[in-house]
């Protein structure tokens, strides 16, 4: 059988949200928003099998495709195996990025020992419990107290939530960020991120985004927003703020955190992608679930090669 995968639009929010929303996957990559925001560069598709959400996307320049594992509910082993079909079809042993645990859990007992895993730590999620950051109690978290009181001592702020009226004054500080920390070595991803974030501002209310904004005298300096992942899990998927405000930062999350609904028991802050002083920034509050995410992929019938690549312990190895 050939999947029927097709383009995934804005349109297709509620069919994909109805398979992955009743899950316990908190990985930050089944987020709709992200999935469509990030669209134009992995030229995403899905297909929905026998009770399955498949989804397949294109990475290494659009050179190698890959997948997610199959959401829903129904015989798992046969997803994999069309899945599988697939892939072979482009050229490629069957790889799934972002497996967690759980996600392990169940292709396992589909095809047990039927895949290598290869942990990617650059890509595990931060996901904290939402009072935690609203609340910021205990001394664990006193230099964020700090920060966020000499914030409020300096300036008089208000804090708002983004509407269509103050989008433009995102889009403006994040070009003014843009600026400040492009490099010749990321300009390339910043410019990836650039592209996504503008496409989700502007179809916010579509994307089903939530969001927030600090103002001072008027003009935006802090924003951020995201969407939900699953029934408790809230993905925030953009944070930027002007770091000539001293705090920002923490009283953007803070306030954003403080006002999310309490159905989200978890906010997960995504990825550090291997950067030091953003591994240092999110490990400082504290994440509750630092979740793994692995490379899974399908071992083949040459024993030998798969030895192989399974000392090497490399994505590029196996795939």
């Amino acid at each position: 059988m050939k999947i029927p995968f097709k383009p995934i639009t804005i349109e297709d929010k509620e069919l994909i949200t109805s398979f992955i929303f009743p899950h316990n996957y908190r990985n930050c990559d089944y987020s709709f928003a992200n999935i469509c925001s990030w669209r134009f560069l992995y030229d995403t598709e899905f297909a929905v099998v026998d009770g399955f959400l498949l989804i397949r996307f294109w990475i290494e320049e659009k050179s190698r495709i890959v997948y997610m594992t199959p959401a829903g509910n129904g015989d798992l082993k046969y997803a994999l195996e069309l899945l599988e079909a697939d892939s072979l079809q482009n050229g490629h042993p069957l790889c799934m990025l972002g497996v967690t645990p759980d996600a392990k859990e169940m292709l396992e007992q589909a095809l047990p020992g039927g895949f290598f895993y290869i942990p990617e730590r650059d890509y595990f999620d931060y996901i904290y419990l939402r009072e935690d950051l609203a609340l910021l109690k205990g001394k664990k978290y006193q230099s964020k107290r700090n920060h966020i009181n000499n914030f409020k001592k300096r300036y008089e702020y208000e804090y708002s939530p983004i509407t269509p009226e103050l989008i433009p004054q995102c889009l403006k500080l994040e070009c003014k960020w843009y600026k400040a920390n492009k490099e010749d070595n990321d300009a390339k991803d910043l410019n990836f991120e650039r592209i996504s974030m503008t496409n989700a501002l502007n179809h916010y209310d579509e994307l089903g985004l939530r969001g927030g904004a600090l103002l001072v005298e008027g003009k935006v300096i802090a924003f951020t927003f995201g969407a939900p992942i699953n029934h408790d899990t809230f993905g925030v998927h953009v944070e930027k703020a002007d770091v000539n405000f001293e705090g920002a930062y923490a009283v953007i999350n803070q306030e954003f955190a403080s006002r999310l609904p309490e159905e989200f028991v978890y906010i997960n802050r995504e990825e550090d992608l291997g950067i030091p002083g953003l591994r240092q920034a999110k490990l400082s509050y504290n994440p509750v679930i630092l979740l793994e995410k692995n490379a899974a992929i399908k071992k083949t019938l040459n024993n030998k090669e798969d030895e192989q690549a399974r000392n090497n312990q490399s994505v590029a190895s196996l795939v």
